[in-house]
């Protein structure tokens, strides 16, 4: 397997968006942590941006809504460069496997605990669901994009909007089954059983 890229080995953005990033986590943060203190309809925009030492509308300014803040696609460009900078004879499924458990890894590295909640949320909260559809649709078309690139298939050909949605769907069932098992597997194995569905098809029935 390919090394795990880590927080060093990324480009470091300068002192605006250092600043950006800063404020950005912070909201993120207080979110999390008021969430996890008093549960998600009683948490409010004004007790996060008073957590976060930032105004109301600094709040809205970097997320329109409360689940945007929940939803983040952080990993989203990273994954689809990625994607890109693998080489050309590599398999769809080992470039996917791989861009894939570097995000998860990462995640896993730097905040475990919120990749976590994230994913319950998305089972436990209706509008933190509708938002994470509308973020796959948005992340699928990223992916299609990517694997056109690598494929010379057309982005908005049927075969790879089905193609990159079914990929988006898997991920999103197996966080789904992650959080409603409690957590119990590592999520990166039931990414990889999601991942092997897509590539082989469906387990062979009891007889």
């Amino acid at each position: 397997m390919a090394a795990v890229t880590t927080s060093a080995d990324r480009p470091q953005p300068g002192l605006r968006e250092r600043k950006k990033i800063k404020t950005r986590q912070a909201i993120r943060t207080a979110t999390y942590a008021l969430i996890d203190e008093q549960g998600y309809d009683a948490t409010t925009i004004e007790q996060i941006a008073e957590r976060a030492e930032v105004s109301p509308s600094t709040v809205f300014r970097y997320f329109p809504t409360k689940e945007d803040i929940v939803v983040t696609d952080e990993w989203d460009r990273l994954m689809t460069a990625e994607l890109r900078a693998r080489p050309e004879d590599e398999s769809w499924a080992a470039v996917l496997r791989r861009v894939i458990r570097t995000a998860l890894d990462l995640s896993l590295a730097e905040e475990p605990e919120v990749l976590r909640l994230r994913a319950r949320l998305g089972v436990e909260v209706p509008a933190v669901r509708a938002r994470m559809l509308e973020s796959t649709a948005v992340t699928g078309r990223l992916l299609r994009e990517a694997l056109a690139e690598r494929s010379g298939l057309d982005p908005d050909g049927l075969e790879l909007r089905v193609f990159a949605m079914s990929v988006m769907g898997g991920l999103m069932e197996a966080s789904r089954y992650w959080a409603e098992t409690g957590h119990r597997d590592d999520i990166r194995v039931l990414v990889d059983r999601a991942l092997d569905v897509l590539e082989h098809g469906l387990p062979a029935g009891k007889p």
